[in-house]
């Protein structure tokens, strides 16, 4: 749907892209399965000329995912495991090599016909991305919960800040409650700046909900943002508003916001409370009120604590690292297999000697 990294908004292929150039970094061969416009310093297949979401001709997205994924099973046989980003298209074509892929799930897990496919596909391993969002699926066949990460560099504190507003970044959807942020920041007299793509399917929501809303003084929206915006958006703000009425899978604009030094009053739904440290890099609040009580503190919490705790946890090193140790016991698994066996990952393919005791490069390629 989107190029690795996105233009725009695009969350999954912003992760598959620090992951890509991560691995890259670390010394291992990388191969990138994605759009033509995708920038790596990897290996990159392309899969299209272009982005499907930026193609005004496409009008179905499923032919061209299944021609993807035909590129990705005529070379499965070079890559140890096999890396899958895009959810479960490919579980019925890869079933028969489950054991060397892996599933990264980006997306909620609380919909009612999941549970019934991953009972069907017992054999596929998957990656949650918060132990939030395993809940709802406890028999799915889960080997590991690896957090989101960001360059180190990509995002950093504004030194000569300016602030005097609060921020809200992400989709203009009702489970992002972008309604929430402006009657928060209202009720306290705080300026609000909005950053938000808008769907199709969320236009009409836009129109009939939040458009009246923004009416009045204090309130500015400015549109969908890319990443080099996004330092000065998030970097400036006193405050990320993220009073989100959904569960959230992990919320990769906190992250993003704590990246700038920038903290977080969140709503205790999903993932929240897995990433944001009630009362060191924001407030964890449960009602309309709480917010309205909790922002004053929040804007007062301090900045370089905040960047600090990113560095800790959430580093697009740490990440890849995770997923090596995580490609490698898999490997372990089959220690006697031949030599210059591969990893593959869904929107990466990651390929690797297999040198029992060593510490071997991988190829990877994402797709």
């Amino acid at each position: 749907m989107e190029s690795v990294p996105p233009r725009l908004y695009g969350g999954t292929e912003r992760i598959v892209s620090y992951l890509t150039e991560e691995l890259v970094h670390l010394g291992h061969e990388v191969t990138l399965f994605a759009s033509g416009d995708s920038k790596t310093d990897a290996n990159l297949i392309p899969c299209g000329p272009q982005a499907l979401r930026l193609n005004s001709k496409i009008r179905d997205t499923v032919p061209y995912y299944m021609l993807m994924l035909d590129q990705v099973r005529r070379r499965a046989n070079s890559f140890d495991v096999l890396h899958f980003h895009i959810d479960l298209l490919h579980f019925p074509i890869f079933r028969d090599i489950a054991a060397c892929t892996l599933t990264t799930l980006h997306g909620r897990q609380d919909l009612p016909d999941l549970d019934p496919l991953y009972s069907g596909f017992p054999d596929m391993p998957l990656v949650s991305i918060s132990e939030s969002q395993r809940r709802p699926v406890p028999n799915a066949n889960f080997v590991a919960n690896i957090p989101h990460g960001l360059p180190d560099d990509l995002l950093r504190p504004i030194p000569d800040r300016r602030g005097g507003y609060v921020a809200f970044l992400g989709r203009m959807a009702p489970e992002k409650r972008p309604d929430r942020a402006i009657l928060i920041a209202r009720a306290l007299g705080v300026r609000l700046k909005i950053a938000a793509k808008i769907d199709r399917v969320d236009e009409a929501y836009f129109r009939e909900t939040i458009e009246p809303l923004l009416n009045g003084s204090g309130v500015e929206f400015i549109g969908e943002i890319n990443e080099q915006q996004k330092r000065e958006f998030l970097g400036q703000a006193d405050a990320l508003l993220f009073q989100i009425d959904w569960p959230e899978p992990f919320g990769l604009a906190m992250i993003e916001a704590m990246a700038c030094g920038t903290p977080v009053l969140a709503f205790r739904r999903g993932s929240v409370a897995e990433v944001v440290e009630d009362r060191v890099t924001g407030s964890i609040v449960d009602t309309m009120e709480e917010a309205i009580a909790a922002l004053p503190h929040v804007m007062a919490l301090d900045r370089q604590k905040v960047r600090q705790r990113f560095e800790q946890r959430f580093s697009a090193t740490r990440m890849a690292k995770d997923y090596v140790t995580l490609y490698r016991s898999m490997s372990r698994l089959s220690l006697d297999a031949p030599a210059n066996q591969s990893i593959v990952t869904d929107h990466n393919v990651l390929r690797r000697p297999l040198t029992n005791g060593s510490n071997p490069n991988i190829e990877l390629s994402l797709v």
